[in-house]
């Protein structure tokens, strides 16, 4: 599994929002790969904001 997946999964788990500093520590995966990551996902749409600084798996 890569990154993508392991973070997509971590949100899709996820049981509220999280921020790029909680992914990191559930993940293991450093902050400034995950944030590469998370802006990965979002220009895919498979992950959503709901507020600033704060994303989820899209349902």
């Amino acid at each position: 599994m890569d990154s993508k997946e392991i973070i997509l999964k971590a949100l899709i788990n996820a049981e509220k929002p999280l921020k790029g500093g909680e992914i990191a520590e559930i993940t293991g995966i450093d902050k400034k790969e995950v944030d590469k990551i998370i802006k990965k996902l979002k220009a895919e749409e498979k992950i959503i904001s709901p507020k600033n600084c704060y994303y989820e798996a899209k349902k």
